[in-house]
Order: structure tokens, then sequence, then C-alpha cells
């Protein structure tokens, strides 16, 4: 066998299974989007609390992003990945022994940091491949998102069966089982290692990189939106359609599973037509989809030469599930689009500003679900969370007319060279 070939078994093999560890990371990430229902009923707690609850493993899943992206690029992410996942298994299991609030704010802190492994793996894959196939690496492995959707799919019927402690005990199990696996399957090379004594205070410094900042933006919504919304669906559908919580989490899922999956398609797309003309045609799709989700349950009364008429305008829950699964497949896209930028412009560093960038998605997937919850509980509005993820596509939309549209061509062959270039 030659080298070469054997590094393409090594390179596959370590974006398959790294994939695999991320599925299982986000899925324990998500984990309050189902059990918190239970949770916030055994708890009586309003929707700020509720928030504040599914947003818990959300921060520190983001606050640890940019460290763990410099130890990648300096010590391999076979390591750093491992070390992460076998840190996270008592924590996670703890949590069914869980009985005050704090308890759960406390725990859930722990459990989070699973989530910052998505700053790991997306430079340890894309340094095993060419520069010309890294946008579908990541993509790839980036499809680990639809841990979401696992998620949606084993801890209902685990909550039915067993009751919500249940949940936490076996995705404890599966996190140490997939731990095995990833250390068994994957491979380090010294070569991808990048010598830094470079401190955390000084990657921060490339906040004030403009692009850097317009790419945290536009990664707080294809991100930090669909961590939002993946927390905050199923409680959704329970409260806006009374829908069992086991029909709830599957409709949730037709939003979480194809935002995960389709990631792969988005970075084959970034690749072929360049980051920009996706990420533009991402945000024209989600603010269309938005500002429809955004209308609430409304009845108006017309008085017509008949006298007064009662109509009806709102969203059900078939047409309310569709959008929700266009906007799933346009931020899987964006979410691709964004590290392909990333890889673009800032290849020797793909691990810290990947750690940046993954740090501004995160605190955006924690911020907004509280906001939902305090927007909840001061309008009693439902769709008050979708009028507001509307206006922060709106800023976006503005922020990339004025930085990047006017300067090339959304629909012709320089969109993607202007990419490649800026």
């Amino acid at each position: 066998m030659t080298s070469e070939l054997r590094n393409e078994r090594k390179a596959w093999s370590v974006l398959i299974v790294s994939t695999l560890a991320f599925t299982v990371c986000f899925m324990v990430w998500m984990m309050f989007g189902v059990i918190g229902i239970p949770i916030k009923k055994m708890l009586n707690l309003n929707a700020t609390e509720f928030g504040l609850l599914t947003a818990m493993p959300v921060l520190t899943g983001s606050l640890i992003r940019v460290p763990l992206g410099i130890w990648t690029d300096r010590y391999g992410g076979r390591i750093v990945m491992a070390t992460l996942m076998a840190i996270t298994v008592p924590a996670i299991y703890l949590m069914s022994y869980a009985t005050e609030y704090w308890h759960f704010l406390v725990i859930g802190l722990f459990v989070g940091l699973a989530g910052g492994s998505f700053s790991v793996g997306t430079p340890y894959v894309a340094r095993w491949f060419p520069k010309s196939r890294q946008g579908m690496a990541m993509g790839v492995y980036g499809a680990g998102n639809s841990g979401s959707a696992v998620n949606k799919f084993v801890a209902p019927v685990l909550l039915v069966a067993f009751g919500w402690t249940m949940v936490p005990q076996v995705y404890a199990a599966i996190m140490l089982g997939t731990l095995v696996l990833f250390w068994l399957f994957s491979h380090s090379d010294p070569a991808h290692l990048v010598p830094s004594n470079v401190k955390f205070s000084d990657q921060l410094q490339a906040l004030k990189d403009p692009k850097v900042l317009k790419y945290c933006q536009y990664y707080s919504i294809v991100f930090g939106g669909y961590v939002a919304l993946a927390l905050w669906m199923v409680q959704y559908y329970v409260g806006e359609y009374g829908l069992d919580i086991r029909v709830a989490a599957l409709l949730a899922a037709c939003f979480s599973l194809p935002g995960g999956v389709l990631r792969a398609i988005g970075g084959v797309l970034s690749d072929k037509y360049g980051a920009h003309k996706v990420t533009w045609w991402v945000l024209w799709v989600s603010w269309i989809c938005l500002f429809l989700l955004s209308y609430p349950q409304t009845d108006f009364t017309v008085q017509t030469v008949n006298g007064p008429t009662t109509f009806h305008i709102g969203l059900n829950v078939y047409t309310f599930t569709g959008l929700m699964a266009i906007l799933g497949v346009a931020w899987a896209f964006g979410k691709a689009s964004v590290f392909k930028y990333i890889s673009d412009d800032y290849p020797k560093n793909i691990g810290a500003i990947s750690g940046i960038v993954g740090l501004a998605g995160g605190l955006g997937g924690f911020v907004l679900p509280i906001l939902f919850g305090v927007l909840m509980d001061l309008t009693g509005i439902r769709s008050s969370a979708f009028m507001l993820m509307y206006g922060v596509v709106w800023v976006s939309l503005i922020w990339m007319y004025w930085t990047e549209v006017r300067q090339t061509e959304v629909m012709g062959a320089n969109a993607k060279s202007f990419s490649l270039q800026n």
C-alpha cells in the first residue's frame, strides 16, 4: 500500500470517527431540549427560567471553544477530543441525581463542555484533506449537528418508558462507548501541529479584524439560532399546538435533522460556488422564513355589509413544520459556508479563528433561548422568538450588502473569485 493511499484511508477514518464523536457530543449538549420539559414541570419554572436551564450547557460549550481550538493546533485533535469526551462522562451521569434548580444549572455547565468538541474536530479533520476538499471535510464533520435530531428521537422514548432520569444515564454510557471507538480508529500526524506560544488573550485580538467579526455575526445566526431553536422547539410545539412530547420531538427533528445532516452538502456547494454566494442566499431564505414564522395566531373582526365577520390568520402545524425544515436546510448550508470563509482567509490559523467564530455562534445559542423566554414572559406571544431572529438576520443582510455584495456579483463568475480573494 502506497503512503498516499494509506494517508487517504487515515483521513477518511479520522473524518468518520470524528463525525460520530461530534454527533454524540451534540446529542448530549442538546439534552435539555427534551428532558427540560418534565424538569420545568417538576420545578414549576417560568419561560425565562426554562430558557436559562436549556442555555446553561451552551455557555460552557461556547466559552471553551477558543482554548480548545488553540490546544488542537498545538497538541493535535486526537488527544484533545478524547480528553474532552472523558471529562464529560461523570457530569452527564450525575445529571440524573439532580433535584434542585441550581443543581441542574451547575451540572449543566460541566455537561456543556461536550459542545466545545466542534472547535476540536473542525481543524483536526480539515488538515487531513487538501484545500480543495476542506469545505467538504468540515461540512461532513459539521453534520454531527444532527446529534440534536438524534436526541429528539432517543430522549422522548427513554423519557416516556423510564422517566427523564434514565436519559442522562444512557447518554453517559453512549459517550463512554464512543470515546473508546474514537481512540481506536482515529490517528494523529505531527505535521498537522502548529507550534505556538500564542495566549488565549492574543487570539482574541483577531476580533479586531472586521472580517472575523462579520463571520462571528453570520455564525451567531446559522449556528447560534440553530442551537437556540433546537432547544426551544419541542416545548414550542407542546405549548402552541398541544402535542404529545413524542410527536413534538419528532416534528422538531424536521428542523434539527436537515440542519445537521445537510451541512456536508453546504460544504460541497461552498467549495464549488464560494462561501460568499452560498451565505448570501442562506440569509435571504432565512429572512423570508422567519418573517412568516413571526406572525402570531391572530383573530380579527371586520365590519362588513352583512355585519361583523371574524377571520383567523396563523400557521397550522404542517405549514409551521415545513417552514422550519426549510430554515434548517438553509442554516445547514450557512454553517458550512461560514467555515469555508475561514479556511480560505486563514489557512494557517484555522483552529484559533474557528474557535473564535464558534465561540460567537455558541454564545448566540446561549443568549437566544434566554431572550426567547424573556420575550415570551413579557409579551405572552410564543412567536416572539422568531421576531427576534428576524431582526438579527436583518442586521447580517445589511452588513453583508455593504461589505461584500456592493463589491461583487452575486450571480456570476466573480462571486467565487471574490470569496477566494477576500
